[in-house]
């Protein structure tokens, strides 16, 4: 995105990979719920979330080692207009499907098209930035830009490509699991069985295995998920080996309950792994959509009754930090204090617009710990009370006597989020509000967030050193009313907006900095989400034979990163 690549035009492999690993064995992993298609590029249907980065190779592919480089995968070369303003790419000539048949310029031209027209909407934003798009040359295709955005030429290396011959007489946007996409990539499908499990196996005819971006990587012969109807089933499954690999996301857990037999005997061990991925956002998003939300004063008042201190401690020992931003835990998380330098010129034109706190400086609440919080409910209850609500014989209502209360929507199977809830709602009773609690399958849960149909609900946002266009899709007021789009609380902000125009237009690192950290601003100021704890560690138990580099690349927990260089080998 900036300067150079950090690895040479003749690099032999990615630096966290090992190129000498052995190949074979198997992975599995536990997954809570089921599914009921397998084309993870549309939007209906509920597919396993690995799929989307097991399937479709793209003509270029990520380092996880840098903040945004891109290196050749299907691609074999790639050429640049002087302002980025157009792409062209050149095919590796044996490039070839998992069928054997040849990747051809026809099936990148129909994947691009097909995907942002009647593809998963988090495809479309970058297809309604092409002005046009042509055969340059036997192997080679060209993308021309509308709009001045820096990223667009990189984003273009980034989409699957899927074969065109397949479809024919197909409806691609029609959610099932009786076609299973033909793609380039190392996996296939191999078997499958909704409700219980699905196997990838590794191609052993993949035509990539040994160009540079490869080697090393995709060594384990079997990956299979195994689907579960909740956490306590899940993880028993791991406790007796039906699961061999297992990543821990309860800190309480890891260190109470790791102690079974498999772990006695060092059968599996544990391994604790830093990254240095920025913290994203976790926690409970309110709806901006529902009068019970729109007002921010409201929101504020939802944060300092979120006793977060007492909440922790019951739940990790307090071993977890806080998510202080969406890019806390990283170079591009907004400063301590009052906005300074190109972050305040970025923001200073929306001052009027600006939620209190953006400018000035925010900070999240912080309690004493104690679990009445009293410092937390007193705040809490100004805030209500300048928004218009007041308790009224033991009831928050408002100047008609109508109570306030809102539903959390939660998914089956997720008792750490009910837990965390329960305590929630203990505090809210302290300011007169009883909320109640919607617990539903996995299905009715998608087709409720699909439409916004939630006054509060668990999220989970992750980032990048690298935030692009996708931002838009997250928190574009264009966005807001997508069905099936990922703007959960309804930001619509000219602020917000401008600064993700900002980050995309940037020619400098210090602009693109300020940008985000401006961006990260207008955002948790907003409060919109409640943050609950960080992960800058991943915690994976895991069988002794299943083995990783010693070099962990700045995004070690990125959905990839295992199995994607890990390896199996036996004593």
């Amino acid at each position: 995105m900036y300067g150079d690549p950090a690895l040479p035009p003749d690099f032999v492999s990615l630096p966290y990979a090992n190129p000498d690993a052995p190949q074979g064995g198997q992975i599995v992993t536990a997954n809570v719920g089921t599914y009921d298609s397998l084309n993870p590029f549309i939007r209906k249907g509920r597919v396993p979330w690995q799929l989307r980065f097991f399937l479709g190779e793209s003509l270029m592919g990520r380092s996880l080692d840098e903040p945004f480089s891109l290196y050749g995968v299907l691609a074999e070369s790639i050429e640049t207009g002087p302002n980025r303003e157009w792409v062209e790419f050149t095919l590796r000539p044996e490039a070839r499907f998992s069928d054997g048949s040849p990747v051809t310029v026809e099936d990148v031209m129909w994947s691009y098209e097909t995907l942002g027209t009647v593809g998963h909407p988090r495809y479309r934003g970058f297809w309604d930035k092409i002005e046009s798009m042509e055969q340059t040359g036997p192997l080679s295709v060209r993308f021309t830009f509308n709009t001045e955005d820096r990223e667009l030429a990189l984003l273009a290396g980034m989409r699957p490509i899927l074969k065109k011959a397949q479809w024919e007489g197909v409806d691609f946007a029609e959610s099932t699991t009786e076609v299973v996409p033909i793609t380039s990539s190392p996996y296939v499908i191999d078997d499958f069985e909704p409700g219980r499990f699905l196997s990838l196996r590794r191609n052993p005819d993949y035509w990539g295995s040994d160009i540079p971006f490869r080697r090393g990587t995709n060594n384990i012969d079997e990956v299979r998920l195994e689907f579960f109807g909740d956490e306590t089933a899940a993880f028993e499954a791991f406790k007796v080996g039906e699961v061999n690999s297992n990543r821990e996301f309860n800190v309480a857990r890891w260190e109470q309950q790791y102690d079974f037999p498999a772990i006695q005997s060092g059968d599996v061990v544990k391994s604790v792994l830093p990254h240095a991925r920025p913290s994203g956002m976790t926690g409970f998003v309110m709806n901006t959509r529902r009068d019970v939300f729109e007002d921010w004063r409201v929101r504020d008042a939802m944060m300092h009754i979120f006793n977060f201190e007492f909440i922790n401690e019951a739940m990790t020992g307090s071993a977890q930090p806080r998510i202080t931003s969406y890019w806390s835990n990283s170079p591009l998380g907004m400063s301590d204090g009052p906005a300074e330098g190109r972050v305040r010129e970025f923001l200073e034109p929306f001052a009027a617009e600006l939620i209190p706190g953006t400018l000035e400086g925010y900070t999240l609440p912080v309690s004493d710990g104690s679990e009445r919080n009293r410092a937390g409910t007193a705040a809490a209850l100004a805030q209500m009370e300048a928004a218009g609500w007041t308790v009224q014989d033991g009831v928050m209502s408002n100047a008609e006597g109508e109570p306030f209360t809102f539903d959390i929507l939660l998914q089956t199977g997720a008792s750490e989020n009910q837990a965390i809830v329960d305590m929630f709602v203990e505090s809210l009773g302290r300011i007169g509000v009883t909320p109640t609690i919607s617990v539903v399958d996995g299905a009715q849960f998608k087709e409720r967030t699909d439409v916004y149909d939630f006054d509060m609900t668990y999220y989970r946002r992750g980032v990048s050193l690298s935030p692009g266009n996708e931002q838009y899709g997250y928190y574009g007021a264009e966005s807001a009313d997508v069905t099936g789009g990922r703007n959960l609380m309804g930001v619509r902000s000219a602020a917000v907006d401008a600064m993700i125009g900002r980050l995309l237009t940037s020619e400098s690192q210090d602009d693109f900095v300020a940008a985000v950290k401006a961006l990260d601003r207008a955002l948790t100021a907003g409060r919109y989400v409640i943050p609950i704890y960080q992960w800058n560690i991943s915690r994976i138990a895991h069988a002794k034979e299943l083995r990783y580099p010693e070099y962990i690349p700045i995004f070690g927990d990125w959905p990839g990163w295992q199995p994607d260089v890990w390896w199996y080998e036996s004593e």
